[in-house]
Formats: C-alpha cells, sequence, structure tokens
C-alpha cells in the first residue's frame, strides 16, 4: 500500500511540479502589498501627513472585498478554470499595484486604489491555485497544497527587506511600480507557461465539452454541499479557529511586552512563528498524504490550544513562551491548506470552486472579525485574558469537529463508474 502510494505520488509530482511552482508564484503575488503595507507607512506618512488608520484603512477594506466577491468568483473558476481566469487577473492586479504610484495625497483617491485593487485581487486569491492543484493531485494532494500555499509564506519573507531596499534605492513610488511590474512579470511568465488544471486536461484529451462546465468531473453539486454535514463541520471549525489565532496573530507583540517582555525580545520572538509556519505547512502537506487527514486537521487545529494555553498562565517563563510561538507558527500557516484539502475530500471538484470560495469568504470574515473582537475585550475588560481563555476553549473545539468527521466519499469510484458508463 505504502509503496503504491510512494509511487503514485512521484507520478503526480513528476508531471505536476511546475504547476505546483506556478501556483505558488502566483498566490504569493496576492499577498505582496498586504505584506508591504507597513513599510510603505512612514514615507507615505512623512509625505502626505496621513494618520496610521488611514494607511491601515487599505488592505482591511480590500481583505472585506474579497470576501464578499469570493464565493461569486469561485463559481465563475469551475465554468471557466483557472487558466482562462489567472492570467488576465495577474495583469490587471500588476496595473493596480502599479497605480499606487500615482497617489496623490488624496485620502479618497488612496482608499479608492484599495477596493480597486480589492476587487481585483479576487482574481487571484486562494481559490484559483488551490483548484488548479486540487483536480491535478490525488495521491500527493496535501504536500502540493502545502507548498502552494507556503506562496503566503514566501511574500512575508522576502517583500520587508526587498521593500526597504527598493524604497531607498527608488523612492515609494518606484518600489509600487518594481513591485507590480517585477514580481507581478515572474508570475505571470511562471503561469503562462505552467499553469492548468483538470478542465484543461480533459479539454486536450477531449473529454470536456466546450462549455468547460465541471459537471464531468465527481463531485456534489452546490445545493448538495449547502446539506453536506462534513462540510458545515469543516467550515464551522476553520471560521472558530481563524477567528481566535488571527486575534492572537494581531495582538501577539503587545501581549508580550504587557506580560513584561522587552521589545527587542518580543520582536525576536515573534520572528519564530514565521519560520515555524514554513515548516508546518510543508510537514502538514505530507502527513495528510500519509494519514487519516481528519485525524492531522484536527490535531493540528486542536493544538493550537497550547499557545493560548501558554500564553495565559505561564508568561513568566521563557521556555514556555518560546514553545507557545512555535506551536502557533507551525499551525498558523495550515488552516487555509487544511480546509482545502478537506473541502476537496468531502465535495470532491465538480463545483470545488464555488465551495471552497465560500469557505474562503468565512476565513475572511473570521480574519476580519478576530482582532476586532479581541481589541474590544482587551479595551472593556483591561487584559487579554478572557480572549486567550476562550482562545484555549475554541481550538479544542474546533479540532475535535474534525477528528469526528466521517471518511470521504468514493469520488475516484464514482468517476470510474462515470467513466466505464461514457465507455
Amino acid at each position: 500500500m505504502d509503496k503504491a502510494i510512494g509511487s503514485g505520488q512521484a507520478e503526480e509530482w513528476k508531471s505536476g511540479w511546475t504547476l505546483v511552482l506556478a501556483a505558488s508564484v502566483g498566490f504569493s503575488f496576492f499577498s505582496v502589498l498586504l505584506a508591504a503595507t507597513g513599510l510603505f507607512m512612514e514615507p507615505l506618512s512623512r509625505e502626505f501627513g496621513w494618520n496610521r488608520s488611514l494607511l491601515s484603512a487599505g488592505p482591511a477594506i480590500a481583505t472585506l472585498i474579497t470576501a464578499v466577491l469570493s464565493p461569486f468568483y469561485g463559481a465563475l473558476i469551475d465554468r471557466a478554470g483557472s487558466r482562462r481566469l489567472a492570467l488576465p487577473g495577474i495583469v490587471a492586479v500588476m496595473a493596480a499595484t502599479c497605480a499606487f504610484a500615482t497617489a496623490n495625497g488624496s485620502p479618497v483617491q488612496w482608499i479608492a486604489l484599495w477596493v480597486v485593487l480589492g476587487v481585483l485581487l479576487t482574481t487571484i486569491k486562494s481559490t484559483i491555485w488551490t483548484l488548479a492543484v486540487a483536480s491535478m493531485f490525488t495521491k500527493g494532494r496535501g504536500l502540493a497544497l502545502g507548498f502552494t500555499v507556503s506562496g503566503t509564506a514566501l511574500a512575508q519573507a522576502i517583500v520587508p527587506p526587498l521593500g526597504n531596499f527598493l524604497i531607498e534605492e527608488v523612492g515609494w513610488r518606484g518600489a509600487f511600480v518594481w513591485f507590480g511590474l517585477g514580481w507581478g512579470g515572474l508570475s505571470l511568465l511562471l503561469c503562462f507557461l505552467f499553469l492548468y488544471d483538470a478542465h484543461d486536461r480533459n479539454v486536450r484529451s477531449g473529454k470536456a465539452p466546450a462549455s468547460r462546465s465541471g459537471d464531468h468531473l465527481p463531485g456534489l453539486t452546490r445545493q448538495e454541499a449547502l446539506r453536506s454535514r462534513p462540510l458545515w463541520q469543516v467550515a464551522v471549525s476553520t471560521f472558530v479557529v481563524m477567528f481566535l489565532t488571527i486575534g492572537l496573530s494581531i495582538h501577539l507583540f503587545p501581549i508580550l511586552t504587557e506580560s513584561g517582555v522587552s521589545r527587542s525580545n518580543a520582536a525576536w520572538l515573534t520572528s519564530l512563528t514565521g519560520i515555524a509556519g514554513i515548516i508546518g505547512k510543508l510537514a502538514t502537506g505530507a502527513l495528510l498524504d500519509r494519514f487519516r487527514p481528519n485525524w492531522i486537521g484536527g490535531l493540528t487545529m486542536g493544538v493550537t490550544a497550547v499557545t493560548f494555553f501558554l500564553l495565559t498562565v505561564a508568561m513568566s517563563s521563557t521556555p514556555a513562551i518560546v514553545i507557545a510561538l512555535l506551536v502557533n507558527g507551525y499551525a498558523a500557516g495550515t488552516k487555509m491548506q487544511i480546509c482545502a484539502y478537506l473541502t476537496a475530500g468531502y465535495a470532491g471538484m465538480r463545483h470545488f470552486g464555488a465551495i471552497y470560495g465560500m469557505m474562503s469568504a468565512l476565513v475572511a470574515l473570521a480574519s476580519g472579525l478576530g482582532p476586532l473582537a479581541a481589541g474590544a475585550i482587551y479595551d472593556r475588560l483591561g487584559g487579554y485574558e478572557p480572549f486567550l481563555w476562550a482562545g484555549t476553549v475554541g481550538c479544542l473545539i474546533g479540532g475535535a469537529l474534525l477528528v469526528f468527521l466521517p471518511s470521504y466519499p468514493r469520488w475516484d469510484a464514482a468517476e470510474s463508474q462515470e467513466k466505464d458508463q461514457v465507455a
């Protein structure tokens, strides 16, 4: 069995590694400006006199817009396929990124630039890349998705030093242009050469109708997905854990400093989460392919409770803090990866774009509400302790929802039966 799985994974990677590379770099372009926002705050504030609230409002607005549009765009991906939408989407985001160089000091223009970017970012968010990779990988799907979603970690690691260098060398306007044309251009080239999905494969082999509808692929309809208990469990688990962990991530630095950790040590400690995040994505991907995915997903989600618990009861212990942040970092980057993997398993690929688009919308909503809730709890109660206790309990519940998922439907058997009927 293990040899058969390993052989299947090797065959998938042999033919699909370039797809994973293109999807990972393409997804990284989605995160470039979001990761670079802090770099531009000082030069823009100095030139235009803008406050941090205005400068921070743009990314929040863009994230909200992508949440609203994700389900609709996911349905469109199901019909058109990833390639047809990703290539023009990358070009549009390149132009929108370069347009930030035209900022003239008008707050209205600044917000308008982010509104336009938010609409266009929907065309290159996680749905389009995960659909392409999930549709082409079965045996090695977990690791393939791990590399794909690592694109955001790639951006978060490279953008700060690169952006700072560009701002110093060519100014903030030039930095926007270089990010748009340079990073976007590389993404466009790789996707033009290597991005495809099951739609494209079936069209080339003559198995798909010209409309490119996903009806020829096995899986649930959208109405069936709405009645699927396993998918609801995945959705609720992901929403709860994202709500709590994103709230923690945004407030982690003040949580540490208010507990007596110096600013320099807090900065060093929080950097550990980024390193652990990359390891977590790849390790979780490999584990999902070899063991029961609901157990791996549930344990990975649930173990985040350790972070909240240690930050509540053991803040005086440096080793405990390090363990808490390493655990949080390991699990932090895996939530969307686990969600995509389980959604593909329980929903199939027939309408994966629309179904996963709804999951992405819930994630974006949770990512926006979590930090607000943590801040409100701090303002009302004078500390983060109630939020940390809620995180301990909530992450355990989120993990348990995945552990108790039923077995996957047999989509491979359904697909074989369809092929036999056609033959």
